[in-house]
């Protein structure tokens, strides 16, 4: 359980959950601004921006959900150190589900893709880039 005292009239954060909310924050920026790239980049290039297999689920490449889930985390921690309050249920779950997506498809590429790393795959980055942001999710859902 939380615990928060009252300054002023205001609630507000200990000084220890801020410091993790404001790693969590430069993280979630950080994804935020890897998925936008590759977003981005799949958007209006029309093409994966790395050397890898562009995958999709339910018809969208699954860059954008990333960028969804860091941008939603970005916007949760942001608004935790910005307004007091803490929501670190929120960050938990949405990282969670982070970990789970992006772990998917990173076992997905490196082993099952039709051009995985066992039969030749190279990868620019030397992973897929959704195990970079499963490494990403996973910090920020210990984190919080």
């Amino acid at each position: 359980m939380q615990k928060h005292y009252k300054a002023l009239g205001k609630v507000t954060v200990k000084k220890k959950e801020t410091n993790y909310i404001s790693k969590i924050t430069w993280i979630a920026l950080v994804g935020t601004l890897f998925a936008g790239y590759l977003s981005y980049h799949k958007l209006f290039g029309k093409t994966c921006a790395l050397t890898e297999g562009c995958t999709t689920f339910l018809g969208l490449s699954t860059c954008y959900y990333g960028f969804s889930l860091f941008f939603i985390l970005l916007v949760l921690a942001f608004s935790s150190m910005k307004m007091g309050m803490t929501f670190s249920k929120s960050i938990k779950v949405v990282s969670g589900l982070g970990v789970l997506f992006s772990g998917y498809f990173a076992v997905y590429e490196l082993f099952f893709a039709p051009l995985n790393i066992l039969n030749g795959a190279v990868y620019s980055l030397l992973l897929p880039s959704c195990a970079y942001g499963l490494v990403l999710f996973v910090v920020i859902w210990i984190l919080s």
